[in-house]
């Protein structure tokens, strides 16, 4: 598939910003956040900007982007529409988290309350968005049991990375965020690699024989391209990476997304400059990430590409 930068933004900011949300509320409700009446509305402020900058990026490949407003509407049958509905839903616990934090204090029932209803609903959000993809049965790369569990598992990633970074600039310490940081960092880049292993020894999901029925018959191909420029299906669902390339960006990946922010939180952890430490973690995981997002769509193929004589 060719990757769309839009659709690169918003899984990759949304994760962010939804994962944030997530560590907020439960963190509050354990009661290991700053007190002060203004760490809790700062945060969700930045955790909402990064999720809304991601679902306003998406937007940006519409060709008529003044009927965006019609996918909340198909929400009985569509991944997509539900991952509107969610987004919008979630911005009223959000809200009012963030909110009563400041007139009541972290520790208030109500305060909790809210902070664990918005966790579940960003977390709700990020698995509808991995399921815009995972329920495609076309692309094998998408539809096997990694995808939607890879996208929670991103999210609870860099959602702490990002409230280790907060922390350790608003408190000079970041000691509980940073530890679930380095944790979730060696299970994503672990779980990533378990999912590249997965797509490289899958087999095609069909090939022309079993595509005609002609298998019987011995070896099948076709006799004429369906077209002879390219089309939408070349443009979009065509895209190849080379091997070698995809082989070094994959590396590039487990250092940049996962090892070098699980060292740089690890020297958090330890008290090394947090304040340094954490955010330049998030930083390069951030840059991961989108890298890994990028991967995740070219390493993609669509059944349509078999006719033209594409390997899926």
């Amino acid at each position: 598939m060719t990757p769309a930068s839009s659709v690169l933004l918003l899984t990759t900011l949304t994760g962010f910003g939804y994962g944030l949300l997530a560590w907020l509320g439960i963190f509050c409700a354990a009661g290991a956040l700053p007190e002060s009446p203004w760490f809790g509305p700062v945060a969700v402020v930045i955790a909402l900007g990064f999720a809304g900058a991601g679902l306003v990026a998406s937007t940006l490949h519409l060709g008529r982007k003044e009927r965006a407003w019609r996918a909340f509407s198909q929400w009985r049958s569509s991944w997509l529409s539900r991952e509107g509905v969610a987004a919008v839903a979630t911005n009223a616990p959000a809200l009012g988290f963030a909110a009563s934090w400041a007139a009541l204090g972290a520790a208030a029932p109500l305060t909790i309350a809210l902070g664990l209803v918005a966790a579940a609903m960003a977390l709700g959000t990020v698995f509808c968005t991995a399921m815009i993809y995972a329920c495609l049965k076309p692309i094998r790369q998408w539809h096997n049991r990694f995808t939607a569990p890879l996208y929670l598992l991103f999210a609870a990633f860099s959602g702490a990375l990002l409230l280790a970074a907060l922390l350790g600039v608003w408190t000079g310490t970041a000691t509980a965020a940073a530890a679930l940081a380095v944790v979730f960092a060696i299970g994503a880049g672990v779980a990533k690699a378990a999912y590249w292993r997965f797509i490289d020894a899958q087999g095609p999901l069909t090939t022309l024989a079993s595509a005609t029925g002609l298998a019987e018959l011995g070896t099948v191909r076709a006799l004429d391209r369906p077209h002879f420029t390219e089309n939408y299906v070349l443009r979009e669902m065509g895209y190849q990476i080379a091997r070698r390339h995809a082989a070094r960006l994959r590396r590039i990946v487990l250092v940049l997304a996962f090892a070098a922010p699980a060292l740089l939180a690890a020297l958090a952890l330890a008290g090394a400059m947090p304040a340094v430490a954490a955010p330049l973690a998030a930083l390069l995981a951030g840059i991961g990430l989108f890298a890994e997002r990028w991967l995740f769509f070219a390493e993609a193929t669509h059944v349509s590409a078999i006719y033209y004589g594409r390997a899926v």
